[in-house]
């Protein structure tokens, strides 16, 4: 019998960076699909203003730079609910600048949140996946798939996360750990407020996004939270090592 479309119930989610965004959007639907969420991010009034749309959420705030922050948050979210189904890295920031404005720090910063603290986070996390043949999804982005001039560390980290996704989904699939990732293009959260648009050249961002998105505007966070629930289900059994575009069409488009 086929698994049901999203069905994540008894399931026990870890979703990291779900304190705004997609991060958030993902922790209330898995709350309605039936999961046991555990939710993290730093902005603590932000986390528990989401925990109250979840049906009993674990809270465990955190910095996932902080490398005793991660093994805290991993240790405590098996100490409440005993295991770990899934795991979804959706933690990150984006910054402006490119080769001839950035600098190391901006670097070392975006890698730092983008990439290293996923990769401590699932190497944490794996013996307990392994034990109840669980998946990953990561979050990336349509940046990952295509290259854009004025966000060329961002850029990279998301490769970076796409090429992890592969690598990893390759090593664990013998032990029946599937890791898949989604590809987000413009989506309406804080990620381009925070990275450096002031409101003005955020709206311009998002007006502009209906010429570079095929089906003419921006994404919404349900919408990525939504492929996330697919991947992370058993209807998904089947699929690992997938860049999944959540884009609008974005990444099949040139200029012409």
């Amino acid at each position: 019998m086929a698994a049901s479309i999203g069905n994540l119930a008894g399931k026990v989610a870890l979703i990291t960076g779900a304190s705004s965004g997609i991060g958030a959007a993902t922790a209330k639907l898995f709350s309605r699909l039936g999961a046991f969420v555990a939710i993290t991010g730093r902005n603590v009034d932000n986390l528990q203003a989401v925990g109250k749309e979840c049906n009993d959420p674990f809270v465990v705030a955190g910095d996932l730079v902080n490398e005793e922050d991660t093994k805290r948050i991993l240790d405590e979210t098996i100490k409440h609910f005993g295991r770990l189904n899934i795991l979804v890295n959706c933690a990150g920031i984006l910054e402006l600048g490119n080769i001839e404005n950035t600098s190391l720090e901006q670097y070392d910063r975006m890698f730092n949140i983008n990439v290293r603290s996923m990769y401590h986070l699932t190497m944490l996390a794996v013996p307990h996946l392994i034990e109840t043949k669980g998946n990953i999804v990561n979050i990336s982005s349509v940046n990952g798939l295509r290259s854009f001039a004025n966000v060329l560390a961002y850029c990279m980290s998301k490769s970076a996360v796409d090429q992890f996704t592969r690598c990893v989904a390759l090593e664990l699939a013998p032990k029946q750990v599937r890791v898949n990732c989604v590809n987000p293009g413009v989506t309406v959260t804080e990620l381009q407020r925070r990275g450096g648009l002031n409101e003005e050249a955020y709206q311009k961002f998002l007006e502009r996004s209906k010429e570079t998105h095929a089906l003419g505007r921006p994404g919404q966070p349900d919408e990525v939270a939504s492929a996330i629930a697919f991947l992370a289900s058993d209807a998904a059994s089947f699929i690992t090592g997938a860049t999944i575009p959540v884009d609008g069409g974005r990444h099949a488009m040139c200029p012409r």
